[in-house]
């Protein structure tokens, strides 16, 4: 399948009603500024300040503003179009920033996958976007994404061309493309900016099309939430790809502000430690398993954190008593932060009471977020009652891409998103989140689909049967437990994670835990009963 026409991108997009774009346009939500203009714009206001930090060098918004431009006009040059997609898998590198707003500024749509994805994730996502282009380092660590770009490349024909930072093999250095001369084509900022990918909460990961209109909002208002200044400096400690660092307020709204970057490929206390030190970083965001790690480790690690004023952390509830450890242990100010990649974001605001910061998940971003809990029925509780999360507002998407019998049940019919989260909201508007109701499991921060791992499981010769469950974990929050009913020998996890791997599935996304059953436990209606296994198998 080739490529769409230069608006055939938006086929199988959702957009916004008109009368809600015109009323987040008319409340000045929606600027109308392209997410390109906001690396512009700070360049053109302090181009001599920092913008990305490394060890290598400092990169100033005046450099990293023209080789954003020289890239974006070489990968136009390639023949890639604005509103083709290009599948973007790049570490926590400072070519991330540069790829990222050159895709940005060429109009080009980047779909941002996450360096532990494997090729189930990526040939999926790539068919999917029907992308034309894949964005890969060389190596990280021991493993080598010039394979994975070589079989993904045989299995989907519209991707004609593979760029890799660092040593390309037998694919185009990414170094090579950028080009001096061409012109750069007027960024729609109502058009698709980015795609990003879901946790995945049935089957395999949803796109999830951001505007430039909804996430420079995203950005720019949560980096006004975080107070930012040109002062700061900003650790991308999680993966870039992420919602959670790239944009609440991340690289995005660091950017917008004026402050500087600064990347580490490795979150541990020793690596991120050293790298605050270093480039006095100020504001980070961390998955609550890393926070608890970072809180423990000041007592081993010998570093100076003295610049560090504010950590978020986000990504799955943080427990009360890992939330007082904080600030105690790391001496800035925690902030908590409930969101998702599909939009709503909630933060516990500086100014909060401890008592708020350490009991619940924030208050939404916007005054215009619209928030409903509700029971089985989709009936409204009352106020302080547990129920399912729905929302709608200007920077929460109405639909999936190119999903539309999921959209149906993903969506009320007034598109509200039904997040599956189960939360109760105090007088405050703050959230408290007790839980999912849809079929996940969150480890380490990381959605795992129950479906997807399940599927991939029944492929084994051994497997008749299999149910996969999230068991509490103090560190991770949740591991992953798969219960199976079998024909002869039980697999080990050793060999389950291989069998599993080599089916390409991502490496988080691995089974803790196995465990054996005659049967698997049914409800009434004939669905597998998760609550009686895992009370069972907990």
């Amino acid at each position: 399948m080739t490529s769409t026409s230069a608006t055939g991108h938006r086929e199988g997009y959702v957009p916004f009603p008109n009368d809600a774009a015109e009323q987040y346009r008319s409340a000045g939500y929606w600027s109308g500024r392209a997410l390109g203009d906001l690396l512009r714009d700070s360049a053109r206001s302090q181009p001599q300040r920092p913008a990305v930090l490394s060890d290598a060098a400092v990169q100033s918004y005046a450099d990293l503003d023209a080789a954003a431009d020289r890239l974006a006009r070489g990968l136009l040059a390639l023949g890639i179009s604005p509103g083709d997609r290009v599948i973007v898998q790049l570490p926590n590198i400072p070519e991330f920033a540069t790829a990222l707003f050159a895709l940005l500024r060429a109009g080009i749509i980047p779909v941002l996958t996450l360096p532990a994805h494997r090729r189930a994730e990526i040939e999926h996502l790539a068919a999917l976007s029907e992308a034309v282009a894949y964005l890969i380092p060389d190596r990280l660590g021991d493993f080598d994404y010039r394979e994975l770009a070589a079989t993904v490349q045989a299995a989907v024909p519209s991707l004609r061309h593979v760029l890799v930072a660092g040593e390309p093999g037998a694919f185009t250095a990414l170094d090579s493309v950028a080009a001096d001369e061409g012109s750069l084509p007027e960024v729609d900022p109502s058009d698709i900016a980015l795609m990003l990918v879901s946790g995945g909460t049935t089957g395999l990961p949803k796109l999830i099309a951001r505007t430039h209109d909804d996430y420079a909002y995203n950005a720019t208002a949560s980096a006004e939430v975080c107070g930012l200044t040109p002062d700061d400096v900003y650790l991308a400690a999680l993966p870039a790809a992420h919602n959670f660092p790239l944009a609440c307020p991340g690289i995005l709204g660091t950017v917008a502000t004026g402050g500087a970057i600064a990347f580490t490929l490795d979150p541990s206390p020793e690596a991120a430690f050293a790298a605050i030190e270093k480039h006095a970083v100020s504001v980070t965001a961390l998955v609550p398993p890393l926070a608890q790690l970072w809180s423990a480790a000041v007592d081993w690690e010998d570093a100076d954190l003295s610049s560090l004023r504010l950590l978020q952390v986000g990504g799955a509830r943080l427990a009360e008593v890992n939330a007082r450890d904080v600030e105690p242990a790391l001496q800035c100010k925690l902030q908590q932060v409930f969101g998702m990649a599909e939009g709503l974001l909630n933060f516990t605001r500086l100014d909060d009471p401890d008592e708020l910061v350490h009991t619940t998940q924030g208050r939404p971003l916007s005054p215009a977020d619209e928030i409903r809990v509700v029971d089985a029925e989709g009936d409204d509780v009352a106020p302080g009652e547990e129920g399912e999360l729905l929302t709608r507002g200007p920077y929460t998407l109405r639909g999936y891409y190119r999903a539309p019998e999921h959209n149906a049940r993903a969506f009320t019919p007034d598109g509200y998103y039904r997040s599956g989260d189960l939360v109760r909201q105090l007088p405050s508007g703050h959230l408290m989140v007790s839980g999912r109701i849809k079929d996940v499991i969150n480890r380490g921060g990381e959605n795992i689909s129950c479906d997807e791992l399940e599927e991939h499981l029944l492929a084994h010769p051994a497997v008749r049967h299999a149910a996969a469950v999230g068991l509490p974990d103090a560190s991770l929050g949740e591991k992953a437990c798969v219960v199976l009913v079998v024909t002869g020998e039980l697999p080990t996890v050793g060999e389950l994670k291989t069998f599993l791997t080599e089916r390409g599935l991502a490496t988080y996304k691995l089974p803790d835990l196995v465990r054996q059953a005659d049967s698997l436990p049914l409800t009434a209606v004939g669905k597998i009963d998760k609550k009686a296994l895992r009370a069972l198998h907990g």
